[in-house]
């Protein structure tokens, strides 16, 4: 089963980051239901294997971790690929990345070393906008880059399954796992 690790915003802000990519005049937004913060992507992940790694998951040991954005932001350079709601990567959730990273690499599964770059997905495109959806994207970022997203306190992340197929992917908590919150 294909799977991430991710924390999930509350209500609040999730409500902020839909009126933004609502208002995007380009790409393809995902629905409200599959905003999140990704912690690690596992990728295929074997059925023994995602039982192995909710139990290194759940010795996690870690405080809550405070959320804060940092405007709007592309991914892809000169060929943007993803708009997103950028985080700061405060040591507090670098150090849970690195957690679950490191249960997940106990638990045998092979993971990218990839940097993390805390986001919240806003929008997809197929290919990079061009001509007018470029000059539409430019404007909208004019005004939106610097957008105020509320911050807020994660005190869980989660496993999740997800599902492709027609239209956006369907991702499914598996479970939860509580961060220490005194």
């Amino acid at each position: 089963m294909r799977c991430f690790l991710a924390i999930t915003p509350p209500d609040p802000v999730l409500d902020r980051l839909e009126m933004l990519s609502a208002r995007l005049p380009v790409g393809r937004t995902p629905p409200r239901e599959n905003l999140h913060l990704t912690l690690a992507f596992l990728d295929e992940v074997p059925e023994m294997q995602a039982r192995d790694l909710h139990l290194a998951l759940s010795e996690i040991s870690h405080p809550a971790v405070e959320v804060t954005f940092a405007g709007l932001d592309l991914f892809g350079g000169a060929k943007p690929e993803i708009l997103h709601a950028a985080v700061r990567p405060e040591p507090g959730i670098v150090h849970l990345h690195d957690k679950v990273q490191q249960a997940a690499r106990q638990s045998g599964l092979a993971l990218k070393r990839t940097r993390f770059r805390p986001h919240v997905t806003l929008a997809r495109f197929n290919r990079a906008p061009s001509g007018e959806a470029a000059d539409r994207l430019a404007d909208f970022l004019r005004a939106n880059a610097l957008a105020e997203i509320p911050g807020f306190r994660a005190e869980s992340f989660s496993l999740y399954q997800s599902e492709l197929g027609h239209g956006p992917a369907r991702h499914s908590e598996l479970a939860r796992y509580e961060l220490q919150t005194a």
